[in-house]
Protein backbone atom coordinates (compact mmCIF):
# COMPACT_ATOMS: atom_id res chain seq x y z
CA UNK A 1 0.00 0.00 0.00
CA UNK A 2 1.31 3.28 -0.64
CA UNK A 3 2.35 5.55 1.92
CA UNK A 4 -0.42 8.57 1.24
CA UNK A 5 -2.97 6.45 0.71
CA UNK A 6 -2.35 4.32 4.08
CA UNK A 7 -5.25 5.10 7.03
CA UNK A 8 -4.92 7.47 9.66
CA UNK A 9 -5.01 5.25 12.89
CA UNK A 10 -6.00 6.74 16.19
CA UNK A 11 -4.96 4.84 19.14
CA UNK A 12 -7.18 5.60 21.84
CA UNK A 13 -10.75 6.47 22.02
CA UNK A 14 -10.56 9.22 25.50
CA UNK A 15 -11.90 12.83 24.68
CA UNK A 16 -8.98 13.94 22.91
CA UNK A 17 -8.95 10.65 20.28
CA UNK A 18 -12.86 10.75 19.51
CA UNK A 19 -13.18 14.34 18.68
CA UNK A 20 -10.39 13.40 16.44
CA UNK A 21 -12.05 11.03 14.66
CA UNK A 22 -15.11 12.77 14.25
CA UNK A 23 -13.87 15.87 13.66
CA UNK A 24 -12.02 14.25 10.97
CA UNK A 25 -14.92 12.44 9.65
CA UNK A 26 -17.03 15.84 9.83
CA UNK A 27 -14.80 17.46 7.77
CA UNK A 28 -15.24 14.46 5.01
CA UNK A 29 -11.92 13.70 5.19
CA UNK A 30 -11.21 11.70 2.52
CA UNK A 31 -8.63 8.74 3.92
CA UNK A 32 -10.10 6.08 5.92
CA UNK A 33 -9.83 6.78 9.86
CA UNK A 34 -9.45 3.70 12.01
CA UNK A 35 -9.71 4.44 16.23
CA UNK A 36 -8.90 1.50 18.29
CA UNK A 37 -9.88 1.61 21.95
CA UNK A 38 -9.57 -1.95 23.97
CA UNK A 39 -13.12 -0.61 25.98
CA UNK A 40 -16.61 -0.76 23.90
CA UNK A 41 -17.92 2.26 26.07
CA UNK A 42 -16.58 5.43 26.30
CA UNK A 43 -16.30 7.31 29.78
CA UNK A 44 -17.07 10.46 30.08
CA UNK A 45 -15.55 11.26 33.22
CA UNK A 46 -16.43 14.58 33.99
CA UNK A 47 -19.98 12.79 34.67
CA UNK A 48 -19.09 9.83 36.40
CA UNK A 49 -20.36 11.30 39.70
CA UNK A 50 -23.49 11.48 38.06
CA UNK A 51 -23.39 7.58 37.26
CA UNK A 52 -22.38 6.76 40.13
CA UNK A 53 -25.19 8.60 42.09
CA UNK A 54 -27.84 7.79 39.10
CA UNK A 55 -28.34 11.77 38.33
CA UNK A 56 -27.95 10.50 34.89
CA UNK A 57 -28.60 7.13 33.06
CA UNK A 58 -25.37 4.85 32.00
CA UNK A 59 -26.70 5.57 28.15
CA UNK A 60 -26.52 9.17 28.86
CA UNK A 61 -22.64 9.22 30.39
CA UNK A 62 -21.45 5.54 29.41
CA UNK A 63 -22.79 5.02 25.41
CA UNK A 64 -21.27 2.66 23.58
CA UNK A 65 -18.35 3.68 20.42
CA UNK A 66 -20.48 2.11 18.07
CA UNK A 67 -23.88 3.82 18.82
CA UNK A 68 -21.48 7.50 19.16
CA UNK A 69 -19.80 6.92 15.55
CA UNK A 70 -22.97 5.54 13.97
CA UNK A 71 -23.61 7.43 10.81
CA UNK A 72 -19.72 8.62 10.67
CA UNK A 73 -16.81 7.24 8.27
CA UNK A 74 -14.52 6.27 11.56
CA UNK A 75 -13.77 2.51 11.48
CA UNK A 76 -14.14 1.49 15.30
CA UNK A 77 -11.24 -1.42 16.39
CA UNK A 78 -12.21 -3.25 19.77
CA UNK A 79 -8.91 -4.24 20.49
CA UNK A 80 -5.78 -3.73 22.77
CA UNK A 81 -2.68 -2.03 21.40
CA UNK A 82 0.35 -4.29 21.76
CA UNK A 83 2.90 -2.70 19.81
CA UNK A 84 3.57 0.49 17.96
CA UNK A 85 6.75 0.84 15.28
CA UNK A 86 6.97 4.40 14.22
CA UNK A 87 9.56 3.86 12.28
CA UNK A 88 8.09 1.27 10.28
CA UNK A 89 4.76 3.11 10.63
CA UNK A 90 3.12 0.40 11.96
CA UNK A 91 0.62 -0.92 15.00
CA UNK A 92 0.30 -4.23 16.17
CA UNK A 93 -2.81 -5.19 18.49
CA UNK A 94 -3.35 -8.15 20.52
CA UNK A 95 -5.67 -10.22 17.74
CA UNK A 96 -2.51 -9.59 15.76
CA UNK A 97 -4.11 -7.42 13.63
CA UNK A 98 -1.58 -4.97 11.71
CA UNK A 99 -2.20 -1.63 10.82
CA UNK A 100 0.08 0.59 8.43
CA UNK A 101 -0.52 4.55 8.74
CA UNK A 102 0.59 6.82 7.11
CA UNK A 103 -0.56 9.62 10.22
CA UNK A 104 -0.71 8.24 14.34
CA UNK A 105 -2.50 9.94 16.74
CA UNK A 106 -1.59 9.19 20.23
CA UNK A 107 -4.46 9.60 22.82
CA UNK A 108 -4.26 6.19 25.09
CA UNK A 109 -4.76 8.13 28.04
CA UNK A 110 -3.10 7.35 31.29
CA UNK A 111 -3.58 4.46 34.03
CA UNK A 112 -4.09 4.98 37.52
CA UNK A 113 -1.05 4.85 39.64
CA UNK A 114 -0.48 3.88 42.93
CA UNK A 115 2.86 4.94 43.43
CA UNK A 116 4.02 1.68 44.71
CA UNK A 117 1.61 1.64 47.54
CA UNK A 118 1.40 -1.80 49.10
CA UNK A 119 -1.60 -3.10 48.51
CA UNK A 120 -3.11 -0.29 47.03
CA UNK A 121 -3.86 -1.96 43.54
CA UNK A 122 -5.64 -4.90 45.53
CA UNK A 123 -7.75 -3.12 48.31
CA UNK A 124 -8.23 0.43 46.90
CA UNK A 125 -11.11 1.67 44.16
CA UNK A 126 -9.97 3.85 40.94
CA UNK A 127 -12.55 6.20 40.03
CA UNK A 128 -11.55 7.06 36.43
CA UNK A 129 -14.15 5.01 34.30
CA UNK A 130 -17.94 4.30 33.91
CA UNK A 131 -17.03 0.32 34.69
CA UNK A 132 -15.26 1.89 38.00
CA UNK A 133 -17.79 3.93 38.44
CA UNK A 134 -20.38 0.69 38.86
CA UNK A 135 -17.89 -1.18 40.68
CA UNK A 136 -18.08 1.52 43.33
CA UNK A 137 -21.81 2.20 43.30
CA UNK A 138 -22.21 -1.94 43.55
CA UNK A 139 -19.84 -1.56 46.60
CA UNK A 140 -20.82 1.01 48.40
CA UNK A 141 -24.88 -0.57 48.50
CA UNK A 142 -22.91 -3.79 49.61
CA UNK A 143 -21.69 -1.98 52.41
CA UNK A 144 -24.43 -0.77 53.59
CA UNK A 145 -26.86 -3.97 53.40
CA UNK A 146 -24.09 -5.07 55.37
CA UNK A 147 -24.01 -2.27 57.90
CA UNK A 148 -28.04 -2.50 58.54
CA UNK A 149 -27.67 -5.95 59.42
CA UNK A 150 -24.62 -5.85 61.89
CA UNK A 151 -25.91 -5.49 65.67
CA UNK A 152 -22.06 -4.73 66.43
CA UNK A 153 -21.39 -0.87 66.59
CA UNK A 154 -17.61 -0.83 66.06
CA UNK A 155 -18.15 -3.52 62.84
CA UNK A 156 -21.03 -1.39 61.56
CA UNK A 157 -19.38 1.94 61.73
CA UNK A 158 -16.35 0.37 59.32
CA UNK A 159 -18.34 -0.53 56.98
CA UNK A 160 -19.84 3.18 56.86
CA UNK A 161 -16.37 4.85 56.73
CA UNK A 162 -15.13 5.66 53.49
CA UNK A 163 -11.63 7.11 53.14
CA UNK A 164 -11.03 8.64 49.74
CA UNK A 165 -7.27 9.20 48.73
CA UNK A 166 -6.19 12.08 47.30
CA UNK A 167 -7.75 16.29 47.31
CA UNK A 168 -7.53 17.02 43.72
CA UNK A 169 -10.60 18.06 42.01
CA UNK A 170 -11.49 13.95 41.66
CA UNK A 171 -11.04 13.62 45.30
CA UNK A 172 -13.17 16.10 46.48
CA UNK A 173 -16.31 15.72 44.04
CA UNK A 174 -16.51 12.18 45.05
CA UNK A 175 -16.34 13.00 48.51
CA UNK A 176 -19.20 15.48 48.52
CA UNK A 177 -21.03 13.17 45.65
CA UNK A 178 -20.83 10.13 48.35
CA UNK A 179 -21.73 13.06 51.63
CA UNK A 180 -24.92 13.03 50.27
CA UNK A 181 -25.74 10.33 48.09
CA UNK A 182 -24.83 7.63 50.95
CA UNK A 183 -26.95 9.27 53.61
CA UNK A 184 -30.21 8.78 51.50
CA UNK A 185 -29.11 5.43 50.70
CA UNK A 186 -28.50 4.34 53.84
CA UNK A 187 -31.82 6.08 55.00
CA UNK A 188 -34.08 3.75 52.83
CA UNK A 189 -33.13 0.72 54.78
CA UNK A 190 -33.76 2.23 57.49
CA UNK A 191 -30.42 3.06 58.71
CA UNK A 192 -29.01 6.24 61.16
CA UNK A 193 -27.18 8.50 58.26
CA UNK A 194 -24.90 10.22 61.48
CA UNK A 195 -23.34 7.17 61.39
CA UNK A 196 -21.62 6.75 57.98
CA UNK A 197 -18.28 9.15 57.80
CA UNK A 198 -16.11 10.22 54.89
CA UNK A 199 -12.59 11.22 55.04
CA UNK A 200 -10.90 13.04 52.27
CA UNK A 201 -7.08 11.74 53.20
CA UNK A 202 -4.09 14.23 51.25
CA UNK A 203 -0.48 14.54 51.60
CA UNK A 204 -0.31 17.76 51.76
CA UNK A 205 -2.08 20.76 54.12
CA UNK A 206 -3.64 21.76 50.66
CA UNK A 207 -6.88 20.71 48.66
CA UNK A 208 -6.60 21.34 44.82
CA UNK A 209 -2.81 22.43 45.31
CA UNK A 210 -0.71 22.85 42.55
CA UNK A 211 -4.49 22.69 40.31
CA UNK A 212 -6.49 24.71 37.94
CA UNK A 213 -9.09 24.60 40.09
CA UNK A 214 -6.94 25.66 43.09
CA UNK A 215 -8.86 29.31 42.91
CA UNK A 216 -11.71 27.26 44.01
CA UNK A 217 -10.06 25.89 47.08
CA UNK A 218 -12.46 28.10 49.78
CA UNK A 219 -15.42 27.17 47.95
CA UNK A 220 -14.60 23.51 47.43
CA UNK A 221 -13.84 23.50 51.54
CA UNK A 222 -17.36 24.95 52.52
CA UNK A 223 -19.02 22.75 50.45
CA UNK A 224 -17.40 19.72 51.85
CA UNK A 225 -18.34 21.04 55.47
CA UNK A 226 -22.04 21.85 54.08
CA UNK A 227 -23.02 18.21 52.84
CA UNK A 228 -25.86 16.00 54.62
CA UNK A 229 -22.69 14.56 56.45
CA UNK A 230 -19.59 16.92 56.47
CA UNK A 231 -16.58 15.76 55.31
CA UNK A 232 -13.38 14.84 57.54
CA UNK A 233 -9.98 16.31 56.38
CA UNK A 234 -6.79 14.23 57.49
CA UNK A 235 -4.21 16.26 55.77
CA UNK A 236 -0.38 16.02 56.21
CA UNK A 237 -0.76 12.23 55.65
CA UNK A 238 1.48 10.14 54.00
CA UNK A 239 -0.43 6.91 53.07
CA UNK A 240 1.84 4.10 53.60
CA UNK A 241 -0.51 1.25 53.33
CA UNK A 242 -3.67 0.02 52.17
CA UNK A 243 -5.26 -2.98 53.93
CA UNK A 244 -8.48 -5.00 53.10
CA UNK A 245 -9.99 -2.65 55.62
CA UNK A 246 -7.47 0.69 56.61
CA UNK A 247 -5.35 2.91 55.28
CA UNK A 248 -2.38 3.34 57.28
CA UNK A 249 -0.42 6.69 57.01
CA UNK A 250 2.61 9.12 58.65
CA UNK A 251 1.32 11.87 60.18
CA UNK A 252 3.68 13.69 62.70
CA UNK A 253 6.53 11.22 62.67
CA UNK A 254 3.61 8.11 63.81
CA UNK A 255 2.07 5.34 61.89
CA UNK A 256 -1.25 5.23 62.47
CA UNK A 257 -4.21 3.20 60.59
CA UNK A 258 -7.32 4.78 59.95
CA UNK A 259 -10.68 2.12 59.41
CA UNK A 260 -12.78 1.86 56.54
CA UNK A 261 -14.84 -0.19 55.03
CA UNK A 262 -14.38 1.22 51.75
CA UNK A 263 -11.42 3.00 50.48
CA UNK A 264 -11.70 5.13 46.75
CA UNK A 265 -8.44 6.22 44.98
CA UNK A 266 -8.39 9.22 43.33
CA UNK A 267 -4.99 10.06 43.90
CA UNK A 268 -2.95 10.54 40.41
CA UNK A 269 -2.46 8.82 36.90
CA UNK A 270 0.24 8.02 35.21
CA UNK A 271 1.03 7.69 30.90
CA UNK A 272 0.39 4.66 29.01
CA UNK A 273 3.24 2.22 29.61
CA UNK A 274 3.39 2.06 25.61
CA UNK A 275 4.47 5.36 25.47
CA UNK A 276 8.41 4.20 27.35
CA UNK A 277 8.33 1.62 24.34
CA UNK A 278 8.77 4.46 22.08
CA UNK A 279 12.05 5.09 20.52
CA UNK A 280 11.77 9.06 21.88
CA UNK A 281 15.13 10.54 23.46
CA UNK A 282 14.96 11.17 26.99
CA UNK A 283 15.21 14.89 26.48
CA UNK A 284 11.60 14.74 24.59
CA UNK A 285 9.92 13.38 27.26
CA UNK A 286 9.00 15.43 30.49
CA UNK A 287 9.74 14.03 33.89
CA UNK A 288 6.43 11.98 33.95
CA UNK A 289 7.45 10.32 30.73
CA UNK A 290 4.75 11.94 28.80
CA UNK A 291 5.95 13.34 25.19
CA UNK A 292 6.43 16.77 24.38
CA UNK A 293 5.09 18.04 21.11
CA UNK A 294 5.41 20.92 19.03
CA UNK A 295 3.02 23.99 19.04
CA UNK A 296 1.29 21.80 16.26
CA UNK A 297 0.57 18.54 18.55
CA UNK A 298 3.48 16.78 16.64
CA UNK A 299 6.57 14.99 17.76
CA UNK A 300 9.78 16.91 16.58
CA UNK A 301 11.29 13.63 15.33
CA UNK A 302 8.12 12.11 13.91
CA UNK A 303 6.04 14.79 12.25
CA UNK A 304 3.46 12.21 11.08
CA UNK A 305 2.61 11.33 14.45
CA UNK A 306 0.12 13.73 16.59
CA UNK A 307 -0.17 13.36 20.67
CA UNK A 308 -2.75 14.81 22.97
CA UNK A 309 -4.19 14.20 26.62
CA UNK A 310 -2.52 12.56 28.95
CA UNK A 311 0.18 11.52 26.60
CA UNK A 312 1.74 14.35 25.94
CA UNK A 313 2.62 17.80 27.14
CA UNK A 314 3.77 21.45 25.18
CA UNK A 315 6.35 22.23 27.26
CA UNK A 316 6.23 25.93 26.40
CA UNK A 317 2.81 25.88 26.66
CA UNK A 318 1.67 23.23 29.57
CA UNK A 319 -2.47 23.08 29.55
CA UNK A 320 -4.44 21.09 32.41
CA UNK A 321 -5.74 17.86 31.81
CA UNK A 322 -9.13 18.87 31.64
CA UNK A 323 -12.27 17.66 28.57
CA UNK A 324 -12.10 21.50 27.29
CA UNK A 325 -8.63 21.23 26.61
CA UNK A 326 -8.57 17.78 25.10
CA UNK A 327 -12.06 18.49 23.21
CA UNK A 328 -9.84 21.76 21.46
CA UNK A 329 -6.93 19.39 21.04
CA UNK A 330 -8.93 17.15 19.35
CA UNK A 331 -10.54 19.75 16.50
CA UNK A 332 -6.98 21.02 15.88
CA UNK A 333 -5.44 17.26 15.14
CA UNK A 334 -7.97 16.77 13.07
CA UNK A 335 -7.62 20.23 11.18
CA UNK A 336 -3.79 19.77 11.00
CA UNK A 337 -4.09 16.20 9.62
CA UNK A 338 -6.34 17.83 7.14
CA UNK A 339 -3.99 20.09 5.88
CA UNK A 340 -1.33 17.63 6.01
CA UNK A 341 -2.76 15.69 3.53
CA UNK A 342 -3.47 18.89 1.25
CA UNK A 343 0.48 19.47 1.29
CA UNK A 344 -0.58 22.70 3.75
CA UNK A 345 1.88 23.48 6.88
CA UNK A 346 0.44 22.67 10.23
CA UNK A 347 -0.71 25.61 12.36
CA UNK A 348 -0.06 25.83 16.01
CA UNK A 349 -3.29 25.42 18.43
CA UNK A 350 -4.50 28.01 20.57
CA UNK A 351 -6.42 26.64 23.51
CA UNK A 352 -9.12 28.89 24.68
CA UNK A 353 -9.82 28.56 28.67
CA UNK A 354 -13.66 30.02 29.67
CA UNK A 355 -13.32 28.70 32.83
CA UNK A 356 -13.64 25.47 35.09
CA UNK A 357 -16.56 23.45 36.48
CA UNK A 358 -16.48 21.51 39.63
CA UNK A 359 -19.50 19.23 41.12
CA UNK A 360 -19.90 19.95 44.59
CA UNK A 361 -22.87 17.35 45.84
CA UNK A 362 -25.92 16.36 44.44
CA UNK A 363 -27.88 19.10 42.66
CA UNK A 364 -24.79 21.38 43.28
CA UNK A 365 -21.97 22.80 41.92
CA UNK A 366 -19.74 25.75 40.91
CA UNK A 367 -19.36 27.03 37.21
CA UNK A 368 -15.91 29.66 37.31
CA UNK A 369 -16.64 31.60 33.85
CA UNK A 370 -13.19 32.97 32.54
CA UNK A 371 -11.75 32.48 36.06
CA UNK A 372 -14.06 35.33 37.57
CA UNK A 373 -17.71 35.11 37.81
CA UNK A 374 -18.28 32.01 40.40
CA UNK A 375 -21.89 30.73 39.95
CA UNK A 376 -22.66 28.48 42.50
CA UNK A 377 -25.21 25.79 44.21
CA UNK A 378 -28.25 24.31 41.97
CA UNK A 379 -27.19 27.61 39.28
CA UNK A 380 -23.71 26.24 38.75
CA UNK A 381 -24.95 22.39 39.06
CA UNK A 382 -26.84 23.44 35.79
CA UNK A 383 -24.31 25.21 34.05
CA UNK A 384 -21.89 22.53 34.86
CA UNK A 385 -24.14 19.69 33.30
CA UNK A 386 -25.45 21.65 29.99
CA UNK A 387 -21.97 22.36 29.53
CA UNK A 388 -20.87 18.98 29.93
CA UNK A 389 -24.07 17.30 28.41
CA UNK A 390 -22.86 19.74 25.18
CA UNK A 391 -19.83 18.08 24.84
CA UNK A 392 -21.20 14.66 24.55
CA UNK A 393 -19.65 13.67 20.88
CA UNK A 394 -22.64 12.70 19.12
CA UNK A 395 -25.34 15.51 17.89
CA UNK A 396 -28.26 12.99 18.19
CA UNK A 397 -27.09 11.16 20.85
CA UNK A 398 -26.54 14.46 22.45
CA UNK A 399 -29.73 16.32 22.00
CA UNK A 400 -31.67 13.50 23.23
CA UNK A 401 -29.58 13.34 26.25
CA UNK A 402 -29.32 16.80 27.02
CA UNK A 403 -33.31 17.00 26.80
CA UNK A 404 -33.61 14.45 28.80
CA UNK A 405 -31.41 16.28 31.20
CA UNK A 406 -32.95 19.65 31.07
CA UNK A 407 -37.00 17.46 31.43
CA UNK A 408 -35.57 15.73 34.29
CA UNK A 409 -34.23 19.04 36.08
CA UNK A 410 -36.96 21.18 35.33
CA UNK A 411 -40.29 19.03 35.98
CA UNK A 412 -38.32 15.99 39.04
CA UNK A 413 -39.00 13.02 36.53
CA UNK A 414 -37.76 10.13 37.16
CA UNK A 415 -35.40 11.03 39.94
CA UNK A 416 -32.96 8.25 41.39
CA UNK A 417 -33.22 10.06 44.85
CA UNK A 418 -35.88 12.10 47.00
CA UNK A 419 -35.37 15.86 47.14
CA UNK A 420 -37.57 15.30 50.19
CA UNK A 421 -35.40 13.73 52.06
CA UNK A 422 -32.77 16.51 51.45
CA UNK A 423 -34.83 18.55 53.13
CA UNK A 424 -36.41 20.32 50.95
CA UNK A 425 -40.29 20.60 50.53
CA UNK A 426 -42.56 21.05 47.61
CA UNK A 427 -42.32 24.68 47.76
CA UNK A 428 -38.40 24.62 47.60
CA UNK A 429 -39.03 22.57 44.82
CA UNK A 430 -41.12 24.59 42.85
CA UNK A 431 -38.52 27.17 43.78
CA UNK A 432 -35.61 25.37 42.30
CA UNK A 433 -37.63 24.84 38.97
CA UNK A 434 -38.68 27.99 39.15
CA UNK A 435 -35.06 29.00 39.50
CA UNK A 436 -33.60 26.52 36.65
CA UNK A 437 -36.53 28.48 34.18
CA UNK A 438 -34.85 31.38 35.24
CA UNK A 439 -31.33 30.48 34.47
CA UNK A 440 -33.44 29.21 30.68
CA UNK A 441 -34.23 32.52 30.05
CA UNK A 442 -31.83 34.91 30.91
CA UNK A 443 -29.68 33.59 27.94
CA UNK A 444 -32.80 33.12 25.57
CA UNK A 445 -33.35 36.93 26.42
CA UNK A 446 -29.66 37.75 25.70
CA UNK A 447 -29.69 36.18 22.50
CA UNK A 448 -32.88 37.81 21.56
CA UNK A 449 -30.89 41.07 22.02
CA UNK A 450 -27.50 40.93 21.16
CA UNK A 451 -27.16 37.22 18.92
CA UNK A 452 -23.79 37.64 17.97
CA UNK A 453 -22.15 38.95 21.44
CA UNK A 454 -24.04 35.94 22.57
CA UNK A 455 -22.59 33.51 20.36
CA UNK A 456 -19.26 34.70 21.01
CA UNK A 457 -19.22 34.87 24.72
CA UNK A 458 -21.01 31.26 25.67
CA UNK A 459 -19.86 29.31 22.51
CA UNK A 460 -17.75 27.47 24.77
CA UNK A 461 -19.93 26.55 27.58
CA UNK A 462 -22.42 24.77 24.75
CA UNK A 463 -25.47 26.79 26.19
CA UNK A 464 -26.04 28.14 22.36
CA UNK A 465 -25.97 24.72 20.97
CA UNK A 466 -28.37 23.40 23.82
CA UNK A 467 -30.55 27.09 23.11
CA UNK A 468 -30.33 25.95 19.59
CA UNK A 469 -32.14 22.46 20.23
CA UNK A 470 -34.47 23.41 22.58
CA UNK A 471 -35.51 26.82 21.59
CA UNK A 472 -34.49 27.70 17.79
CA UNK A 473 -34.16 31.83 17.33
CA UNK A 474 -37.07 32.61 15.01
Amino acid sequence: MQQASRPTVILGGGFAGLFTALHLSHQNYSYPIILIEQRDRFSFKPLLYELLSGELHSEQVYPRYKELLAGSSVIFVQDTVQSIDLNQHRVTVASGEIFDYSNLVLTLGGKTTYFDTPGAAEYAMPFTSGAEAIALRKHLRHRLHQAIQTPDIQHRRLLLSVAIIGAGPAGIELACTLADLLPIWYDELGGDADEIRIVLVNRSQTILKGDVNSHLRCTAERALRRRVIPVDFLFDAAVTEIQADGVEYQQNGQTQLLQAGTIAWTAGTAPNPLLMELPILAQRRDKRGRLIVTPTLQLPDFPEVFAAGDCAIDSDNPQPPTAQVAYQQGKAIAHNLKRTREDKPTVPMEIQMRGTLMKLGLNEGVANLFNKVQIKGQPGHFIREATYLQLLPNSAHNRKVTTEWLSDELFQRDRPFSHMQLGQTPLLSGVAAIAAGIILATPLIWRAAQPTQFQQNLSWTGIPALLNQLAPPR
